[in-house]
This record gives structure tokens, sequence and C-alpha cells, in this order.
């Protein structure tokens, strides 16, 4: 199941997080799981029927025994899986925009789409079903970018992405991209496989400060390859990873942004931002002999 922290949790119901805090003491509703650092994660579905209860009942205990009564919410992730189940891509489209109007379009995206992705593809004999689900969650994320408005910041930021089909992982990556093109920055997602002479023109195009490798499907040889092609431009890009994309074997200097949609996309804001001092230090031996490159001294 899909679930928030305290903080987020508490502004999805509009109240402080001591309240929230106060509930879960006072009436056991409602109720976190903890995870394995020892945060509260709020499911969902609770926070959703307890929202709805209290805008009609105004009052926290008898809104409580409301939403227990109704349980989950239809804008859940499962609600989504439903949608999926039945093959019905207009019910899908509606869970979404009843999540839009209590979500931002990142959380609706991180806590709903893709945990709804997840639970698809994981349940045997579901082929067909999760096919569906990949290529709505596409459009859907393809009709989002396209309402972004125009970049707000000058930095350019070039996505490579190694998914080779259309599958979770690829979406996490379509996830990131309109994340950052909503948080204002220009932004370019790219196949890894790319020959160096497109990459050249696309590089001189975006001029961009960072690049980011994506996608479950990378290797040596070819990450290897498109930081040679990247350094042979002369650019001094900054390289980072997203869902530890890299293929490196134990630890290595190249700064990862994250796993998550947002978190990624708040760690560059805090990189470009300056708040974030984690500049690459040498690339991995092994990828600059990949690369054809000598680590600098």
């Amino acid at each position: 199941m899909s679930g928030i922290r305290t903080n987020a949790a508490a502004e999805l119901l509009g109240v402080s997080p001591n309240t929230l805090r106060s509930w879960e003491r006072r009436f056991g509703y409602p109720k976190p799981r903890r995870t394995s650092g020892g945060h509260r994660q709020y499911d969902l579905t609770e926070l959703e029927a307890l929202r709805r209860a209290l805008l009609e009942t105004h009052n926290i205990s008898s809104a409580i025994e409301v939403a227990r009564q109704r349980g989950e919410g239809p804008t859940s992730a499962a609600r989504l899986v439903e949608a999926f189940d039945r093959f019905d891509d207009t019910l899908a489209d509606r869970v979404m925009e009843e999540s839009l109007a209590v979500r931002s379009v990142e959380r609706s995206v991180e806590d709903l789409m893709l945990p709804a992705l997840n639970s698809v593809r994981d349940r045997e004999g579901r082929e067909a079903e999760y096919e569906l689900a990949c290529r709505w969650a596409t459009g859907w994320l393809h009709a989002a970018r396209r309402v972004v408005p125009s970049a707000s910041r000058p930095e350019g930021i070039l996505l490579f992405d190694s998914s080779s089909r259309l599958d979770l992982e690829s979406l996490h990556v379509q996830a990131l991209e309109l994340g950052l093109r909503r948080a204002g920055f220009r932004v370019l997602l790219l196949s890894m496989s790319l020959a160096q002479e497109r990459l050249s023109r696309a590089m001189r195009a975006l001029d961009p400060a960072a690049l980011v490798v994506c996608g479950s499907g990378a290797t040596l040889d070819v990450v290897g390859r498109l930081v040679y092609a990247v350094r042979h431009t002369g650019s001094g890009a900054r390289v980072y990873e997203y869902r530890e994309a890299m293929p490196v074997a134990g630890s290595h200097a190249i700064p990862s942004l994250g796993v998550t949609p947002i978190e990624a996309t708040t760690s560059m804001k805090a990189i470009a931002d300056g708040r974030r001092l984690d500049v690459p230090g040498e690339l991995p031996e092994e990828l600059t002999a990949a690369a054809g490159l000598r680590s600098s001294a």
C-alpha cells in the first residue's frame, strides 16, 4: 500500500502534525505503520476516507467513525488498480482527476500511479492488465507534460534512459522528467544508446548543467561510451544517477538523486541552488576504463 510521512499526511487533512499524532493516541486512527527507520507512514486510503468524513461531519470523533465504516477512499492506489483490472482507462482518468483535487501532480503520480503499476506488475497472470496500465500511464504523463509552463530556470538537465521497453522503470524516468519540467528546468530525455553525432547536437542545443543516468538496462560499456561522448563535446556537466542506475559494483563517486521522482527533483533543485555540496569526484575506475578515459590524479 502507498503511504506518506506525518507532515504530508497532516497537510492533506489540513491539521498540524501534532494534531494528527494526538488523534492516533486518542482514537487509534489514522493508524500509521513504522518504517525501518522508525518514521510514521500513513496509509493514503485511511487519510482519504478521513478527509472526506471531516468535510461532512466537522467533528473528529464522528468523522473517524464514518471513515472506519467506509474504509478505502476513491482516490487510492487500490482504486486505480481496480480500473486496470477492468481495462477501464476512463475510470483510471477519473481516479487521477479526483486525486488532483487533493494532491499535487507530483504526489498523484508518486502516491497513486506508480504504486498501482507496481501492484499490477507483481501479480501473476496480469500481463495484459500491466501492459494497459503502462500504456495508460505513459499517455497520462505525456498529457501532463504538454501543459507544463515554459522553463523558468536556466539550467538544462539531460536524462539518459537505458530502459529498453515500456515498463515501470521507464515510467519512473518519465515521472522524473515531468517533475523536473514542473520545477522549471529545461529537460531533454534521450535514449542512452543514441549515436555520438546525434548526442553532440543535443548537447549543443541544451548545454546541460547535469546529466542523469536513468533506467535499469544500462551496461558498463554503454555508460562508458556515453561519458566519453559527453566529455568529447567539451561539456563539464555533472553526472548523477537516478534509482541506482549506475552499473558499477560497490561504491562509486556518482551521486544519487534518489529513488523517487519527488526526491530526485528536490535533490536537483537543491544542487542547482547551491544547497547541496555533492559535486561528483572521479569517475569509477571501471567506468573510465570502459570509456577509454584516464581517471584524474
